[in-house]
């Protein structure tokens, strides 16, 4: 009752904005490890179903209590009344939201990472991001020189979000961003994103250019339009940054964004390692709480440098080995007795871009395997 009685009310204020008859309806950071798969097209392609015009009618007069927000961000009133009209409620898009491992407060044990590798560092990404690399590798060379990101990772990011560009998501941003918003999980988080895909209208993106992800990722990077309003780069030399069709923008773009989050140069993501049987894992447990992601970072150790690592037995496995003095947290994603990495501030990085310990792992060993 309370629900209908909200519904009624928001758009009772905004029915002269819409331009609807009322028609009611009494229908009803991530705290999970893998939040997202965004490198999986089944959930970022779009099989629109129809809706219920009330359901259409509610949402946009939901978004029309946003009009004077808008304006204030520099969004014109007309193209914003322009636009409003053409956004659609889409049922699919508030399941794939419900159906997130964080979406609901049921809480079940952490899998295997070893599935989750063997499906996406697999022979076909690691032979696609070897060829991508020969032919990209003196654009890449570049970006690391500006960035101090190393070339392997921004393609095995690539590679990761949209499979090396053969697929970027075909939900139209607005509408997706605008039934989140509507549907109200994280109406904060989503109404943001749905003004700032109109400000990116205002400034010229074409509005058929705007596709992306259910959740609001668009482009080759898959950012969403805050990131790409706030660290987008042309890499190309023309003067925009155009992250649908031009690599060069969209990996400039991914260079950037590790850099703002603090990449270091010359200092490896991780190294895998053997982690010995009898190691006092109590005395290497990490004593903070992270407020994001908690779930995330609480699989990770506390921090000691590799020379203290190697004085707890640790043996180095594969991969490039950070210098001794150098400080690393310690992940066994697939549990005691198999094998564990040792992680620098710089997966921290990866993090940032999507947190989820498989997602970063797999970017870093993708990227390792690229060029190994």
């Amino acid at each position: 009752m309370m629900r209908s009685l909200l519904r009624r009310a928001v758009l009772a204020t905004a029915l002269a904005v819409v331009g609807v008859a009322p028609v009611w309806s009494a229908q009803d950071q991530p705290t999970s490890e893998e939040a997202r798969a965004p490198d999986d097209s089944a959930r970022l392609t779009d099989a629109p179903e129809p809706a219920a015009p009330s359901e259409d009618s509610l949402m946009r007069a939901y978004l029309a209590t946003l009009r004077d927000r808008a304006v204030g961000m520099g969004i014109s009133g007309d193209l914003f009344d322009r636009t409003l009209p053409t956004v659609t409620f889409n049922a699919r898009v508030v399941r794939l939201d419900r159906g997130q491992p964080g979406a609901s407060t049921s809480s079940s044990a952490t899998p295997p990472f070893a599935p989750y590798l063997a499906s996406h560092v697999d022979r076909v990404r690691i032979n696609m991001g070897r060829s991508r690399y020969g032919s990209l590798r003196p654009l890449l060379l570049g970006i690391e020189r500006e960035t101090g990101v190393p070339e392997q990772i921004m393609l095995a990011i690539y590679g990761h979000e949209t499979g090396y560009g053969t697929f970027t998501g075909n939900f139209d941003l607005l509408s997706a961003l605008g039934t989140l918003a509507y549907e109200g999980r994280r109406r904060e988080l989503f109404a943001g994103e749905f003004l700032n895909t109109l400000l990116l209208m205002q400034r010229g993106v074409a509005r058929d250019r705007l596709k992306g992800s259910w959740a609001g990722a668009t482009g080759y990077p898959q950012f969403l339009p805050s990131v790409y309003l706030r660290l987008a780069r042309d890499g190309d030399g023309d003067g925009k940054a155009d992250i649908w069709r031009s690599e060069p923008d969209a990996l400039a773009s991914i260079g950037n964004y590790l850099r703002d989050a603090g990449w270091k140069k010359d200092v490896p993501w991780g190294v895998a390692v053997r982690v010995p049987e009898g190691i006092d894992r109590a005395a290497i447990r990490s004593p903070m709480n992270s407020p994001r992601c908690p779930r995330v970072f609480a699989r990770q150790s506390r921090w000691l440098t590799i020379a203290e690592w190697r004085d707890h037995g640790l043996t180095m496995l594969s991969g490039r080995v950070p210098a001794e003095n150098e400080l690393a947290t310690l992940i066994e994603p697939d549990g005691p007795g198999r094998t564990g990495y040792l992680l620098t501030t710089n997966y921290r990085s990866i993090l940032d871009y999507n947190c989820s310990n498989f997602y970063a792992l797999s970017v870093g060993l993708l990227g390792d395997a690229i060029v190994e």
